[in-house]
């Protein structure tokens, strides 16, 4: 049997990209469970730990938090059969995040009108007018 590598925090971080404080916060929230420790006492991470915390960063980034983050680990300890529900939390944060993307392309859309709009001001194409600005009383 081969023995598998370990990774110090520090060469863990490098692999992950998380930084030290995020990884021990990590750590002491148990969200990277059965974490091994060297003769000195420091963690040492496998690279099975590695994909999971790569995993960690991920459905952070997915704008999960740390309680929703501890559900999730909860179910996955729980095995195969609690594969559905993890499904339904994934399902969640998916449409969390496409409603986002909407919202994200309705921004850039508004910011690419805009830039045509100022365009045309600049070259006269458009008389300039402001929803912000007082109206100006017409001559009788």
């Amino acid at each position: 049997m081969t023995r598998q590598k370990s990774y110090t925090m520090k060469e863990t971080c490098e692999r992950t990209g998380l930084t030290y404080d995020t990884l021990k916060f990590y750590c002491n929230e148990g969200l990277i469970p059965n974490v091994k420790r060297d003769k000195n006492n420091y963690r040492m991470f496998s690279d099975r730990e590695i994909e999971w915390i790569k995993s960690l960063s991920c459905l952070k980034n997915c704008g999960m938090s740390i309680v929703e983050m501890k559900q999730y680990l909860a179910l996955c300890l729980q095995g195969e059969q609690s594969i559905p529900e993890r499904k339904i939390i994934l399902d969640r944060k998916l449409e969390e995040l496409e409603n986002k993307i909407q919202e994200v392309q309705t921004s850039i859309h508004y910011i690419h009108s805009k830039h045509q709009f100022y365009d045309d001001v600049l070259s006269g194409k458009v008389q300039y007018f402001s929803y912000v600005m007082p109206l100006e009383p017409k001559d009788e």
